[in-house]
């Protein structure tokens, strides 16, 4: 089986800007964030059980980032789904020599134990996340990174040719 990196990192670090890049050098690279989202229609029924299960509309299912316990009911309700389709993608790749799933939740979920091999965290300053994403004061605390728990960073404050230029440099250690 390929190696898998988990990219990974705080909302607005750059970590999809990571993944498109890779991408584009030809490594096959796996989004959490859409897949989800995907799987949400391709999943039958799956809406209206998440609507009935945590109480919530789904036009308002944003509302679960404010509340610990609705993001866990929601999070234990699609992470089963969601495992089985990182693994169908994995055995698709398998001849890949690198495969690169980007999450910025996967390193702090159980879940996910075992679905990667070595983890690159990509991070920028707080202030430059914010300008990034405006939903960065509202998810960060949600979000946490030991970096003893990584094996690569990346920081991510500059443009991104530099960040670019750092990807191609780990590429030369990871190959």
């Amino acid at each position: 089986m390929a190696r898998t990196i988990l990219i990974t990192g705080p909302i607005g670090s750059g970590k999809s800007e990571a993944r498109r890049y890779l991408g584009t050098k030809g490594y096959p690279v796996y989004d959490c964030d859409s897949r989800t989202k995907a799987l949400y229609t391709e999943i039958p029924d799956l809406i209206p059980r998440i609507e009935k299960e945590i109480g919530i509309k789904w036009a308002d299912i944003r509302q679960v980032f404010e509340d610990r316990e609705k993001l866990s009911r929601l999070e234990n309700m699609v992470y089963s789904y969601l495992l089985e389709d990182i693994k169908a993608w994995q055995e698709r790749n398998a001849a890949s020599e690198l495969l690169f799933l980007e999450s910025a939740i996967a390193r702090d979920k159980w879940q996910f134990a075992g679905i990667y091999d070595e983890v690159l965290l990509v991070t920028a300053d707080y202030e430059i996340r914010c300008m990034r994403n405006p939903a960065t004061p509202l998810r960060d605390p949600l979000q946490s990174f030991d970096l003893e728990m990584v094996d690569y960073v990346i920081e991510n404050n500059k443009t991104i040719e530099e960040l670019h230029n750092k990807i191609d440099f780990l590429l030369c250690k990871l190959i």
